[in-house]
């Protein structure tokens, strides 16, 4: 298991950790740092349980921040997934057309008032030549 050197409000650490996560452990360990110098910037000297304590609390507290944020995210990105499936099914079915049947019957009666529309023209016609 390595051992890595960290660097924390200016006073080193002897920190142990899995093969391959010295990376992870260097890049938690500058936000510390960054999160401790802060700290002795406002403070000045504290001692070390209290400076890591504190530092670790502000850290803790941009987490949930940034947490919360998430959260709002995910929740947005679920409506508008929702919105978008919704909006693909509408897309998806075809647009539905209603034809109006006319019935036989009407149909029926407008036949014979042709019919008897043209035996009219054709009996006004025969007057007329007469």
């Amino acid at each position: 298991m390595p051992e890595v050197t960290i660097t924390i409000g200016g006073r080193q650490f002897d920190v142990a950790c899995q093969a391959g996560e010295e990376h992870y452990l260097h890049t938690a360990a500058k936000m510390l740092d960054d999160e401790a110098q802060v700290l002795s910037d406002q403070v000045g000297r504290m001692p070390e349980a209290r400076m890591l304590l504190m530092a670790g609390l502000m850290l803790a507290d941009k987490t949930a921040n940034i947490e919360d944020r998430v959260s709002e995210v995910q929740a947005r990105l679920t409506e508008r997934e929702a919105e978008l499936a919704g909006l693909r099914e509408a897309q998806s079915q075809p647009e539905r057309v209603e034809v109006p049947v006319v019935p036989q019957s009407v149909t029926d009666t407008l036949a014979e008032l042709a019919a008897r529309a043209e035996a009219l023209a054709v009996s006004v016609e025969e007057k007329a030549k007469a």
